[in-house]
Order: structure tokens, then sequence, then C-alpha cells
């Protein structure tokens, strides 16, 4: 169903306009700094926002070294696809090592959004976590165009990510102010979304003050 992929590591990053990270090996001490050491529980309510179920094929777009990912994994079970793509190689390199030293058989693929690598409706749930901001709004539409693609009819399809700041206060936080400022945020997505063909979409916010979530269904 996903086609053959060779486990050599690639080492060109993807073709894409959307911002790349090439420090791989500083980016998960990054992350611990800016969420105040509470990244593990960011991600864990990502993966719960997502409900995942045994057995439900899962895909992270934008996975980076694959922290979601593999909490993805442990709540599919062993015998479901799991796969994640990144378009930075250095990235992937870091989520393969973290699959293969924990045995859990992830499929990651240097890829970008806009040009996923499966064939059309592959995937019960697409998951996207702090990777929609570092895309140009024109690339956000293509993207999420490919996610519904991937998508099962019926696919759920979740986005964790900034909000855009709205007050002194949340201009001033940490990772508002690593990343120069933010003028559009998750606030800004539901359209988007929308404007990609998803039906039933929500918003809500997270436990962590700076971030939101967008739900949304592929058409049955």
């Amino acid at each position: 169903m996903l086609g053959h992929h060779s486990h050599t590591a690639a080492t060109a990053d993807a073709s894409t306009r959307g911002h790349l990270i090439h420090w791989a090996r500083f980016y998960d001490p990054f992350v611990f700094l800016c969420t105040l050491g509470r990244a593990g529980a960011m991600r864990e309510e990502a993966a719960d926002l997502a409900a995942i179920r045994p057995g439900e094929s899962v895909l992270e777009v934008g996975c980076g070294t694959g922290e979601l990912t593999r909490r993805a994994r442990s709540r599919a079970g062993s015998s479901a696809i799991v796969a994640g793509i990144d378009p930075s190689a250095e990235m992937l390199g870091v989520a393969r090592a973290k699959s293969q030293r924990a045995g859990l058989g992830i499929d990651y693929r240097v890829a970008a959004i806009e040009a996923l690598p499966f064939v059309d409706a592959s995937f019960d749930i697409v998951l996207s976590s702090l990777m929609m901001h570092h895309l140009p709004e024109d690339l956000k539409q293509l993207g999420l165009a490919e996610v519904r693609r991937v998508l099962k009819p019926g696919g759920r399809l979740l986005i964790v990510d900034m909000k855009r700041p709205t007050g002194i206060l949340s201009r001033l936080a940490l990772p508002i102010v690593m990343h120069g400022g933010m003028t559009h945020g998750v606030q800004d997505l539901p359209a988007v979304v929308s404007g990609a063909g998803f039906v039933d979409v929500e918003t809500g916010d997270t436990r962590f003050g700076p971030l939101g979530f967008v739900a949304a269904h592929a058409p049955a």
C-alpha cells in the first residue's frame, strides 16, 4: 500500500520552500528548553488528542526527530503502519536512530508535505505538530490537499501548533521570540483546512498556553 522503501538513510534534503532545520542533534534539548521541561507531556497530549486506536495507520508530516511518531506507534500497536516524513535528512537521521534502537519499525522518509510519497487513501490519521508555521501560506494549502489525498475517506487530521500572539505577554513567550515573531498562527488554520477540502473542522486549546489545535476529517 505504501510502496517500496529502502532503509538506507537518505543524505539529501527534500526540495521545498518550507523552512528546514539543520541542527537536529540540538533540536530535542531546544524544545525541552522552550517548553520548560514539558516537551514530553506536550507530545503525549497531542497523541491523546489524535485518539489513535490500535491498528490504525498513522502518518506524521514534519515529524522532526520522531518524538510524536514514537507515541503514535505505542498507541497504534506493533502491527499498524506508522510513518513519518520530514524534508530535513538530518532530522530524519535522528528519528531513524531512535526508532531502530527501540525496534519500533517506523517508516521514515525524507519528503515534503506538498509531495507525499504515498498512494491515495493510505492512512487513518495524519498528524502535524509544530510544523505548519514553518510553511509559507500557499504551501499550507498545497500540503493540506496532499494530506487529504493520502487520508482514507473519513480519516482524521490533527494539527497542533503555536498561536498567533494577541497580547504583550504572549508576544514575549519564548517559543514566539525564538521564531522571530509570528503574523500567522493556529487560529488562522481552520479556513485553510476547510479550503483544502476537509470537513468537521474544530479548534481548541491545549494545556500549554502558546499552543492550540485544529482537528478535521477527510470527506467520507
